[in-house]
């Protein structure tokens, strides 16, 4: 985890990008971040069983998020009835989620998320302890749906700033959710 400065250029840039970045229902990310802290959680595909434990672990903290004053807005690649689909499981309907199937708002300066390389991902231990460890067991696995090399990742914005990020390197990695929102 660490601080961030944006790699956009400056506020200002990173104002004029979020003002471009719409919600499922219509509401602009710099708006939300005006009105509240937002954590800001980029989604593997919805296949994958992290993925789905992403969504299950802001579910179990949003008692903790709401008392902080702090939103969640998922960013995901997959179509916006999957999505809901997932969401209404994890009984979490009602947060903000942004549709990006091009990953462009992942791969753009400010958040600048790679892709995993197949290989490494298949053969990483890491990987592997994680899904031995219950997550495919809890959160099952299913079928690639939209970019399965795309890197998650997690900022915390406040107003036209990111405040804190936690980028992934293995997709089995576990967010220190509590650091970042503290």
């Amino acid at each position: 985890m660490a601080t961030a400065q944006s790699s956009v250029g400056n506020q200002s840039d990173l104002a004029k990008m979020l003002a471009g970045i719409h919600t499922e229902s219509g509401k602009d990310l710099l708006s939300l971040t005006a009105e509240s802290p937002v954590l800001l959680v980029f989604l593997r595909h919805f296949g994958c069983s992290f993925c789905r434990k992403a969504i299950s672990d802001v579910a179990d903290l949003n008692p903790e998020l709401s008392a902080k004053g702090v939103r969640p807005v998922f960013v995901h690649l997959g179509t916006r009835e999957i999505a809901k689909a997932h969401f209404d499981f994890y009984k979490i309907s009602e947060v903000e989620r942004i549709h990006d199937p091009q990953a462009s708002i992942y791969q753009s300066p400010a958040f600048g998320l790679g892709r995993s390389s197949p290989w490494l991902t298949l053969v990483n231990p890491f990987v592997w302890f994680g899904w031995l460890k219950g997550n495919i067991f809890k959160h099952g696995i299913g079928k690639i749906q939209g970019d399965g090399h795309q890197m998650p990742g997690i900022f915390l914005l406040k107003g036209a700033k990111i405040e804190r990020k936690f980028i992934y390197r293995q997709i089995s990695d576990e967010p220190p959710y509590r650091k970042l929102i503290s």
